[in-house]
């Protein structure tokens, strides 16, 4: 299996695991899984109406292509699951057209998933601390970029969000301050059609 890991974040190449990951309900569990640290079958298939087998089964499929792992459990019941990765990028290595399609399926999953979040805050911003209204929300830049600015400016992203998933290991309440919650930071970049004029 073709996945690169290194500080909670990981590049997923394998056409394999991306198909794997390119499925309704393992992408709403691994995203479940995410933002509880860890979890159950159990718990897992209550939360999204299925059954335990079935929420057991796709936990498995994730499973075997590096998305989740068991966790520490502290009897001999049910094992949790937890995430293997805070960040992922998704890349179709080997150029094919099923690969592609995985990627772009992900890649609309994920953009459908932060549109939906920036939603339910905006229904619920007048309940919580007022704080957080001064940050969040869409920061929207139009920049003229040479594709080696581009990298340069996706690789500092990079270096800015690995020490802060460094700080807070996944699944570790323990370490995690109590006013802490999950934030979700989506990075959507799209180089624009050219104008006919070229300006």
């Amino acid at each position: 299996m073709s996945l690169e890991s290194h500080v909670g974040r990981r590049v997923v190449n394998d056409p394999l695991a991306l198909r794997a990951l390119a499925h309704p309900l393992r992408l709403k569990l691994c995203a479940l899984v995410g933002r509880e640290g860890s979890l159950t079958a159990a718990d897992a298939a209550r939360q999204l109406g299925i059954s335990q087998a079935l929420a057991s089964h796709h936990l498995r499929q994730l499973a075997k292509y590096g998305f989740v792992e068991h966790a520490d459990a502290g009897d001999n019941r049910e094992r949790p699951w937890r995430i293997t990765a805070v960040s992922h990028r998704f890349e179709a290595a080997d150029g094919s057209a099923e690969a592609w399609e995985s990627v772009e399926l992900l890649d609309r999953y994920l953009v459908e998933q932060a549109a939906a979040q920036l939603a339910d805050w905006q229904q619920r911003r007048a309940d919580e601390d007022p704080r957080w209204a001064e940050h969040v929300g869409v920061s929207q830049s139009l920049l003229y970029l040479t594709l080696d600015e581009f990298a340069e400016l996706k690789q500092r992203w990079d270096e800015l969000v690995a020490p802060l998933a460094r700080r807070r290991p996944l699944g570790d309440v323990g370490d995690r301050p109590v006013d802490a919650v999950p934030v979700n930071l989506t990075l959507v970049a799209a180089p624009l059609r050219p104008t006919p004029s070229g300006g």
